[in-house]
């Protein structure tokens, strides 16, 4: 029986070519972790995780010490068992979830590696889809802000996400000169992050109607998540969960309430590809669509979530655009950006890419 030799656990830090704003936070650089597992039969599967501070509350400090811990739990034990392993992971600490995708997308590699699949036919999908990411403009000046929608609509994105959550004067100023400057029919999607409070929801989305947004992601804190059955049925804009839903049991109790039209995944903040599956299947049951998201991934990440896209058809929109705002790309393999939003794939095992060892040399690194 194939077991785990080692575990290797490495800091990836990538700057981002300009500071990212959020109403949460300024994001100047990706600080993420890399875990990669050897197995006996001499393959390596691969994870990366992107942790935001002020969504998860984890650091890249924090994942890497538990990291060591779980390495040490894992070490000697059989890779391909891998719902006793997830199981084991989830069970070794609370939360956490950050951390716990990196062995989660790391394991579905080497999964899908021994089956000698790409790791889209491993879930049971098809490369038969052409995936499109929006892009994303940080909070900014009115100016700024369509500034950079407008540059974005030349380039053929699809369409863009706008970054909001300060006050509905600011936030509906932001939006009138963006739609001024890219038209009437260019796709605009908005996301507070938990900005704003109820009433300042429902006042601003219904002063935003005449822009024709698509959707709004997170319009009040996560905690609130009860008042968000309201929001959506005040609000002429589309709501779609993000931070109030980590986990199939947020989706859960977010389906029964009512509370949003959308869920948004993201494999730092469910705990990888096995939970996303899981949050995936409640969409579809209770008639919700989804969304695929990031924090600072690069691509090697962003590459696993084409590959569980491509395995789920109820995934409608694809917010996979991190890895273009970073200054750097550590990546060999994997996803190609082929210009005006387009991501391809090819057919390789596994996941499919890999890290640069060139850029991860000088890397902070653990083997456990």
């Amino acid at each position: 029986m194939p077991l785990i030799t080692k575990v290797e656990v490495i800091k990836l830090n990538i700057p981002y070519k300009e500071p990212f704003v959020i109403s949460l936070g300024v994001i100047p650089s990706a600080t993420n972790v890399v875990v990669r597992i050897h197995c006996s039969d001499g393959l390596i599967g691969t994870g990366e995780c992107a942790p935001f501070v002020f969504i998860v509350g984890e650091t890249q400090e924090t994942v890497f010490e538990l990291s060591k811990q779980i390495a040490q739990m894992l070490k000697g034990k059989d890779p391909y068992a891998l719902n006793e392993r997830l199981a084991e992971i989830d069970k070794a600490v609370f939360g956490n979830y950050t951390m716990k995708s990196a062995f989660d997308m790391a394991l579905y590699d080497l999964a899908a590696k021994r089956a000698g699949l790409p790791l889209y036919q491993y879930l049971g999908g098809s490369n038969n889809r052409e995936i499109y990411t929006d892009m994303t403009i940080s909070i900014g000046t009115p100016d700024k802000v369509a500034a950079d929608a407008l540059n974005f609509k030349y380039e053929g994105f699809p369409a863009i996400k706008v970054k909001l959550g300060t006050n509905t004067k600011d936030d509906v100023a932001r939006i009138r000169a963006i739609r001024e400057a890219v038209g009437n029919d260019y796709p605009i999607r908005i996301d507070a992050n938990q900005g704003w409070d109820v009433i300042t929801a429902i006042k601003t989305l219904q002063k935003l109607s005449p822009y024709n947004i698509e959707h709004c992601e997170e319009p009040i804190p996560a905690w609130n998540y009860m008042e968000l059955p309201k929001v959506r049925q005040n609000s002429p804009v589309p709501i779609m969960a993000d931070e109030s839903v980590f986990t199939h049991h947020d989706a859960m109790k977010l389906a029964k309430i009512g509370a949003c039209d959308y869920f948004n995944i993201k494999f730092s903040k469910s705990g990888g590809i096995n939970t996303a599956l899981k949050i995936n299947a409640i969409a579809e049951a209770a008639g919700v669509k989804c969304q695929v998201g990031c924090m600072s991934e690069s691509r090697y990440a962003l590459t696993a979530l084409m590959h569980f896209v491509l395995a789920c058809p109820n995934v409608v929109h694809y917010d996979i655009d991190s890895s273009l705002m970073l200054a750097e790309d550590p990546v060999k393999g994997g996803i190609n950006y082929e210009g005006k939003g387009l991501w391809t794939i090819g057919d390789g095992i596994g996941i499919g890419a890999a890290f640069d060892e060139d850029y991860l040399r000088d890397a902070e690194c653990v083997v456990v």
